[in-house]
């Protein structure tokens, strides 16, 4: 059994603690996490989810991403979630999400980081990844057109490769 710590609107934690896969209580959220890992040379760390997964069966995915569970930071959740899905230990220390997401019930940090990583290296967790692979941005596009990437907006996946190597406050984007 799974539990999330909740929070109000404002996210703030509540002190209450919820059952996943349980209906979340009125004006209650929880956190999720995601890590985007970039290459130097620019490609994203894409997974593709295991055809048993009860969402998004056999799809493409960012890097990885999953619900904070009791106790977790934002940033504790995100490195705990790239140890358990691709089996990378991953200091996050200093960093901070490069993008919030709110959905209807909750709250998406997404962290933007760029590391060589050598995907042979990788133990992918068995039970959520079947594979692992470096995309270029036109790459994920085209797959979310096909329907073998999840149906992100594709301005999302722009903004996502458009934020990989910027530091601090963002005033403007650079064409790269």
């Amino acid at each position: 059994m799974e539990l999330w710590d909740l929070y109000d609107i404002d996210r703030r934690k509540t002190g209450e603690t919820h059952v996943r896969g349980v209906q979340l209580p009125p004006e209650r959220y929880h956190m999720v996490a995601h890590v985007v890992i970039f290459n130097p040379r620019g490609q994203m760390l894409i997974q593709q989810r295991q055809p048993f997964k009860a969402g998004w069966p056999d799809m493409w995915d960012l890097t990885v991403g999953g619900s904070a569970i009791s106790g977790d930071n934002s940033r504790t959740a995100a490195q705990r979630e790239v140890r358990e899905e691709i089996g990378l230990d991953l200091d996050l220390t200093g960093e901070t999400p490069k993008v919030t997401i709110p959905f209807d019930v909750g709250f998406d940090d997404i962290y933007i980081v760029v590391r060589e990583v050598d995907l042979t290296s990788l133990t992918l967790q068995e039970s959520e990844v079947q594979a692992v692979r470096w995309a270029e941005e036109a790459e994920i596009q085209r797959m979310i057109r096909e329907g073998t990437f999840l149906p992100y907006h594709p301005a999302f996946i722009s903004l996502l490769f458009a934020l990989r190597n910027q530091r601090g406050t963002l005033t403007r984007l650079e064409d790269e």
